[in-house]
């Protein structure tokens, strides 16, 4: 590791994480959905509901980390690692792998190209991003930070585009909800 990557490494790391979570998944397509799920439970816990911006932008770095782990990070028999770390105002999330060769890069991919958009919404959505090797034994880390939205502070990334769908007839809960919200009761 050269001295610039432990540098940036170590001031761009939350000072203390007072959330922390931490396990390995196997580097399949199945481990990738299970490493989103899991770290979308992990924020919901943590006072990031599932229902608003920051934990979809969350869950989408955490979801394009793990499917790079898994599509180009992947030495067979071997897992891929995801940590997230969380303080007052802001969550890390880290995935390792165990293959050494390639560097990340978001490069913007042509209209033809099916693949190559992962690490642009990654660089779109989180604060900061790098990567740098692995530090016991071969492979490499690849980060994301995402500073969390406080009052005075929107959201970093605009939402993402919405699908819209057919309206559906309310339920009288969702009425309920609905009112609520709209200061009406």
């Amino acid at each position: 590791m050269t001295d610039e990557t432990a540098a940036t490494d170590r001031f761009s790391r939350p000072a203390r994480p007072t959330s922390h979570f931490a396990m390995r998944f196997s580097s399949t397509p199945r481990g990738a959905r299970l490493a989103r799920r899991l770290a979308g439970h992990r924020l919901d816990a943590w006072g990031v509901p599932y229902d608003c911006d920051t934990h979809h932008a969350l869950t989408l770095i955490v979801a394009e980390l793990a499917a790079n782990a898994v599509r180009h990070g992947r030495v067979p028999g071997r897992d891929f690692h995801l940590a997230l770390a969380c303080d007052a105002t802001t969550v890390r999330i880290e995935v390792t792998d165990t293959r050494t060769e390639g560097v990340p890069v978001a490069e913007t991919p042509t209209d033809l190209d099916n693949t190559g958009r992962g690490l642009l919404l990654v660089e779109h959505l989180a604060d900061r991003w790098d990567w740098h090797p692995r530090r016991n034994g071969p492979g490499k880390t690849v980060w994301a930070e995402y500073v969390l939205p406080t009052p005075s502070r929107p959201a970093a990334a605009p939402p993402l585009p919405v699908v819209y769908r057919r309206p559906q007839a309310l339920s009288h809960r969702d009425r309920w909800t609905a009112d609520r919200h709209s200061g009406q009761t």
